[in-house]
């Protein structure tokens, strides 16, 4: 018989679209599958059109291996196909009947049509030398054949066939070097493929499968069953209603499904009726993952269409600061490409995720109002990741993420919100305060805390390298601005301790200058402070730049290797014997004032948690003071 030449392309363009449209060889089975359940949804449609109104459980998807003669068959009790649609449907590359049917018949969600682009067949010749289909249209007499080895067209001939439908038989190409082709013919691999991409195709997808059994009236023989089993489930979860479902539904789903092995704090059932309509299942796990911070983890949900796993990690359908749910998403709307593994970019998925976006948000306020203890767990996992949302991107979803990151201060050991931190402030309070640390217990022993905590106000902890950062995007929260601790103007003096203190820095003018001096440019200034209450010295800084900043950013690899420098000013307390000590030697012996000033500098430095350049001279400095006073 002659060979028919495919119409539309050229057999280049069909090696093209073989080997390169799709990304795993595997996909060839999720495709045939779904092209099996849409034969079957035309001719149940058309059988309510017509009021014979069709059962559906009398429609199933068959697969048979045969490792004999290494082939696969896929066979469906659809609506089946004439001689003429067999040509125009196979014959025509991305040419799609369900696509034409869809268009034909847009009326409900009973045309529900999972393969709408004709390239989806093609990909059987992926793991295919030669692929036939024997196809008999519903009510017509007379069934034909169809075989191609994909490059050099195909023929059609007349055939025996009981009862409508589509038999398609795959001979597997020979194994190559790095091709194992004989892998799609053990039934393992075809079962976890079936649960993997189409565990929810509404129709029975069945297989004979092989069972070792006991053999009766014996202890230790076996013998062989081949059972004909469902593969798939049929009916996912999120399709079901809320009313029939349980906690421990959702719970044992997650579990199951994505390899966790304890409980998610939250899970959350989405229903969109509008457009783009979707069904979402999204869960907050209880801990984060142990690469969750790292470059290596991959974020994203997956992505259904029709119930048919389209992207295993999604990551447009859900904001990066949101990135630690997981869950799903099963839409019949979104636009996909001729492969349906890549989204097209369009204004469905960005409603989506704008929709996904708000209701996750507004889960978790809800869990931070009514469930305090929940959200703590929560926010000590994830709250890092908020934190970077609020700082990334300049800042633009700050007003998304404000009111759900929390902070340790002094008010308490327990996380507080910056709503309830300005809740608690004094009348008289201008600024949010806040202190940087590694820990609680550090920042608590900071000279710089001790005006702050003598007036009342509480300090707010900031403990991850995000936090200062974090406020200079902020800028401010219900009108209040943000000043840390360490800041070298303070503004809460009174008039008659700001006029004290300008008395003090006149009267030590020259001293401070020396001393500026001896410091050789690593200070800005050195001057009374109005902090310190007890402690003798410490740094404040003026400028944008903080003492923690700049130890941030000189950590990080630089180009250039530049580094970057906060505008230091070391403060000295007035009230402490240490002043007059200093005063003291510029009258007298300049030489040990110049030690004393670096052997202060060093030690504010040291309280910073800055590590010092020299810690040599650190030492000679101390021995020396130690000779000196023995003497």
């Amino acid at each position: 018989m002659r060979k028919k030449q495919f119409k539309a392309e050229s057999k280049r363009l069909l090696e093209m679209m073989i080997n390169s449209i799709y990304t795993h060889k595997e996909i060839f089975l999720r495709e045939l599958i779904s092209n099996a359940s849409d034969a079957i949804d035309k001719l149940y449609f058309n059988s309510l059109s017509s009021g014979e109104a069709m059962n559906r459980d009398d429609f199933a998807i068959d697969i048979k291996l045969d490792k004999e003669n290494r082939t696969i068959t896929i066979s469906d009790n659809g609506i089946g196909m004439t001689k003429d649609e067999l040509e125009n449907n196979l014959g025509t590359i991305a040419k799609s009947g369900s696509l034409a049917f869809k268009k034909e018949n847009e009326t409900g969600d009973d045309v529900s049509i999972i393969g709408q682009f004709g390239v989806g067949f093609y990909s059987a010749f992926m793991v295919a030398k030669e692929v036939s289909v024997t196809s008999k249209a519903y009510g017509e007499d007379t069934a034909y054949k169809w075989v191609s080895d994909g490059a050099d067209g195909y023929t059609v001939e007349e055939a025996e066939m009981d009862g409508n439908g589509s038999v398609i038989v795959m001979k597997l190409k020979d194994n190559g070097e790095d091709e194992n082709y004989d892998e799609y013919l053990q039934q393992a691999k075809i079962q976890k493929l079936v649960k993997k991409y189409s565990d929810y195709i509404r129709y029975p997808i069945r297989m004979d499968v092989a069972h070792q059994h006991l053999k009766d009236g014996t202890e230790d023989e076996y013998e062989l069953h081949i059972e004909n089993q469902t593969l798939n489930s049929m009916v996912p979860l999120w399709k079901k209603n809320k009313n029939e479902l349980i906690d421990d539904d959702y719970v044992n789903f997650y579990l199951d499904k994505f390899y966790d092995y304890q409980a998610p704090i939250k899970h959350m059932h989405i229903k969109n009726e509008g457009f783009p309509s979707y069904d979402a299942l999204l869960y907050i796990p209880a801990e984060a993952p142990f690469d969750y911070y790292t470059k290596e983890y991959e974020r994203g949900l997956q992505l259904y269409s029709n119930g048919v796993l389209i992207m295993e990690k999604c990551s447009d359908l859900i904001p990066d600061y949101f990135g630690f749910v997981k869950g799903l998403v099963d839409s019949e709307d979104l636009s996909l490409n001729i492969s349906r593994e890549m989204l097209q970019h369009d204004r469905q998925l960005k409603l989506i995720e704008k929709s996904l976006e708000t209701t996750i948000k507004n889960e978790l306020k809800k869990m931070l109002k009514n469930d305090r203890e929940r959200y703590d767990k929560f926010f000590k996992n994830f709250g890092l990741q908020l934190k970077l949302g609020v700082y990334s991107e300049f800042g633009v979803h700050k007003e998304t993420l404000q009111d759900l990151i929390m902070f340790r201060s002094s008010f308490s050991d327990k996380l507080t919100t910056l709503s309830e931190y300005v809740s608690r402030m004094k009348e008289d309070q201008k600024y949010i305060y806040f202190a940087n640390g590694d820990s609680v217990e550090r920042i608590k022993l900071l000279p710089q805390t001790e005006l702050i905590e003598e007036k009342g106000y509480e300090i707010l902890y900031f403990l991850d390298n995000v936090d200062e950062f974090v406020v200079q995007v902020l800028m401010s929260y219900e009108g209040k601005e943000f000043k840390s601790i360490a800041s070298g103007d303070l503004n809460i003096e009174t008039e008659e301790e700001k006029k004290e203190i300008e008395e003090k820095n006149e009267k030590y003018k020259d001293m401070f200058i020396f001393m500026q001096g001896v410091l050789d440019g690593n200070i800005k200034e050195v001057r009374v402070s109005q902090r310190l209450k007890t402690h003798p010295v410490c740094i404040s800084t003026a400028g944008a730049l903080s003492m923690e900043m700049e130890k941030i950013l000189n950590n990080m690899p630089s180009p250039t290797g530049n580094k970057v420098k906060a505008e230091k000013i070391l403060e000295i307390n007035p009230t402490h014997d240490i002043l007059p000590t200093l005063a003291k030697l510029y009258d007298s012996d300049k030489e040990k004032l110049k030690n004393y000033t670096k052997l202060l500098y060093t030690q504010a430095l040291l309280i910073e948690g800055v590590t010092i350049e020299n810690p040599v001279e650190l030492s000679k400095q101390i021995c020396e003071l130690m000779v000196e006073v023995n003497k």
